[in-house]
């Protein structure tokens, strides 16, 4: 086992690996199911190195991923976005056949919602896709009840508080805006993956949602793909991904002006 200064965190291996994403892999490691070199790690700090240390789960060592796999599925309603669910309801696994790599989805759709969803078994890409510090757009279309006027628009646009704490600033755009419908359509794109974030904003603006599905994640978007299809992504579309997923940069913080010059 490395000690503080070198190797790699063990949640890092086990994702890099293609076993778990690097929260399940936590859950593991706290479950005391992680061996390094024939020792129990619980401590979600320790460090390996996978060259040299024996690492085990359940007892079977890890070895790093053959293959990388890159997925774009488009998940109907009615699937969990896990890849084992306690209610034994129907996953997001269950569709991708012929698949046998231990792949994950990277984030979550809820239930009742259908779109554009990313399994792969690169953990590290995984990751950074889902850190909110990378602020990867997602974009959305909602059919919601009543038309929202520009007030409630410009509310989803600045943010709305949600457990204390206000959602980023989002894209929005009413698709239907003139039209006299009993139904407003949006496109809404933001960058944080909060819990049913869409759906609690559109609720707080009184406009609950009728039906919700994902349209873009990031750079990747495909109108060809019917509910239950999925395809590799390509080269390019790899490569995009990568790109979106490094540190949003933040702007300059703005210079003092000096003494006695104009504002």
């Amino acid at each position: 086992m490395s000690d503080e200064g070198g190797g790699i965190r063990l949640q890092k291996i086990i994702s890099q690996a293609g076993i778990a994403s690097r929260r399940a892999a936590e859950k593991l490691i706290a479950e005391g199911r992680v061996t390094v070199n024939g020792e129990t790690v619980r401590e979600m700090g320790t460090k390996a190195d996978p060259s040299r240390d024996d690492i085990r789960i359940d007892g079977r060592r890890i070895k790093a991923a053959e293959r990388h796999r890159y997925i774009l599925l488009y998940k109907p309603t009615g699937y969990v976005t896990t890849r084992a669910d306690p209610q034994r309801r129907r996953t997001v696994i269950e569709l991708l056949g012929g698949v046998k790599e231990y792949v994950y989805p990277v984030g979550r759709l809820d239930y009742d919602t259908q779109g554009l969803l990313l399994l792969t078994n690169d953990g590290d890409l995984a990751a950074k896709l889902t850190h909110p510090r990378h602020e990867v757009d997602r974009t959305y279309e909602a059919r919601v009840a009543g038309m929202p006027d520009d007030e409630a628009i410009e509310r989803l646009r600045s943010g709305i508080p949600l457990d204390g704490r206000r959602t980023r600033p989002a894209d929005v755009v009413l698709v239907n805006k003139g039209r006299r419908d009993d139904t407003g359509v949006l496109l809404i794109t933001i960058r944080e993956g909060r819990n049913r974030q869409v759906r609690r904003m559109l609720d707080a603006v009184g406009h609950p949602v009728e039906t919700l599905k994902r349209t873009r994640f990031g750079p990747i978007s495909d109108r060809r793909l019917k509910p239950g299809d999925w395809r590799e992504l390509t080269d390019e579309e790899i490569a995009a991904l990568r790109k979106a997923a490094r540190p949003a940069r933040r702007p300059a913080a703005a210079t003092s002006p000096r003494r006695g010059s104009a504002r």
